[in-house]
């Protein structure tokens, strides 16, 4: 994509409007624009972040076995009142009428939906498991949305739903998404926490978030360190595996991790002074069992071997990719901008033109730009009038993992210059050198 020809509306000063880091910079670089209170349009370079996140959110579910749907983001009031939601939800559900005066109503979660869907279909165990996603846009009207698409009214989920027959068959879904997310985060670049959160009236120990530590994180978090050295479920992971999944489970909740809405003083203070790490996070994601909370009261029942009728164990599993863009920010940031990590920058390389208009440079560039782009690479070739400054700078800002910089100097002795931009470093090589090690 020739920058020139490209739509990337960046802000020179910083808005005053914007409090956190990832708010300022998702705002400066143009990746997003406010439409309303807490409603943001998603503009080209972020539109491009967003969908490599979803992707990789994508493959992860459909490796650990979760079927793919998409269900609609305007609902029934019918089904929440069926479940008993409808009255209990609070004002954070938009509540509409449609022209046959019926009540409707902007979802903020699927699980009635989902159910329905499940019960109208599926009548014997020999379906089950099943575990059926989707990444949709949800509405929670909140009052007091803040930090840009952190926390807004209007956000992108991926909810997952899992039907079992018994409850030991639900704690096995709910282990393959334990482990489907450990590895989703660190595919994004980040390292997440699982912490113990509320479980209300079903209790037990199946219900987590996931935390990212930040310094700009919404809550305080108080873990063992020896998180930040466990290792990821590989890309062989099992998904078919109880034992092996009930290991990763184990092994990931064997020492202490809370928010500070969980947090136990005395476990906390029980860890050697050396092994305590108290910091910021952000949620990511969230994943829970709620047994037959919406099988019940639904009918969600299937046949069993017995050939009884039994209700449906039920989990669900949410990461907001919305959500996780600015996380990664706030996890991934310099005072000169954004620095991606490379499985969800917009773009694999920026090519920075010293000298547009130069004979030497524009056939440089073009060899670079058409050999790059033919291989898969995503290429951003800074091709304006700019000056270089204002080119390194914006090169910085929107943190583009790789810069290749193509002066007449250095061409004239066949020679380009790549940064990376997380460590700053520079290195001058040949054309050809340079397409090789961006190739691999």
């Amino acid at each position: 994509m020739r920058l020139s020809r490209y739509f990337l509306p960046i802000l020179k000063e910083n808005p005053k409007e914007a409090e956190i880091v990832s708010h300022r910079l998702m705002l400066r670089t143009g990746m997003i624009r406010q439409q309303s209170q807490g409603i943001y349009s998603w503009l080209p370079m972020g539109k491009r972040v967003l969908d490599k996140v979803n992707a990789i959110i994508r493959e992860e579910q459909n490796r650990s076995g979760a079927i793919e749907l998409l269900m609609p983001t305007l609902q029934s009031a019918e089904l929440w009142q069926e479940s008993g939601r409808y009255d209990d939800y609070g004002k954070e559900m938009l509540r509409i009428k449609d022209r046959q005066d019926r009540p409707m109503l902007y979802g903020p979660t699927n699980e009635e939906m989902v159910t329905d869907i499940f019960r109208s279909s599926v009548k014997s165990y020999k379906s089950l498991p099943l575990n059926l996603y989707h990444i949709q846009w949800k509405v929670r009207d909140e009052i007091r949305p803040r930090f840009g698409t952190m926390r807004s009214r209007e956000f992108l989920m991926k909810d997952a739903y899992s039907f079992d027959l018994t409850k030991e068959g639900a704690i096995q879904s709910y282990n393959k998404m334990f482990a489907a997310y450990l590895r989703t985060f660190d595919r994004l670049g980040l390292r997440a926490i699982p912490m113990r959160a509320d479980t209300g009236p079903i209790g037990g120990n199946h219900s987590h978030e996931f935390i990212i530590l930040a310094d700009t994180g919404e809550s305080e978090v108080f873990c063992h360190k020896d998180f930040v050295d466990f290792d990821i479920p590989s890309a062989d992971t099992d998904f078919n595996d109880a034992e092996g999944l009930q290991a990763i489970f184990d092994k990931w909740t064997s020492v202490y991790a809370a928010t500070s809405e969980m947090h136990d003083e005395a476990a906390f203070d029980a860890i050697p002074e050396g092994d305590r790490l108290s910091a910021r996070g952000i949620e990511v994601g969230h994943i829970f069992y709620f047994g037959t909370k919406y099988s019940e009261p639904m009918g969600a029942k299937v046949q069993g071997p017995d050939g009884k009728e039994h209700l449906v164990h039920m989990g669900s599993y949410g990461i907001g990719p919305s959500r996780l863009v600015p996380a990664i920010i706030e996890a991934s940031h310099d005072d000169n901008g954004i620095i991606w990590p490379a499985s969800v920058a917009p773009f694999d390389a920026v090519l920075i033109n010293m000298k547009p208009g130069d004979e030497l440079c524009d056939t440089a560039c073009d060899k670079l730009y058409q050999a790059l782009s033919n291989a898969g690479k995503d290429v951003l070739y800074d091709d304006t009038d700019e000056r270089a400054g204002t080119k390194f700078a914006t090169a910085d800002l929107i943190g583009v993992p790789v810069q290749v910089i193509a002066g007449p100097r250095a061409l004239a002795n066949g020679e380009v210059e790549l940064k990376d931009r997380k460590t700053g470093a520079r290195e001058t090589m040949t054309v050809e050198a340079a397409l090789n090690k961006i190739l691999g």
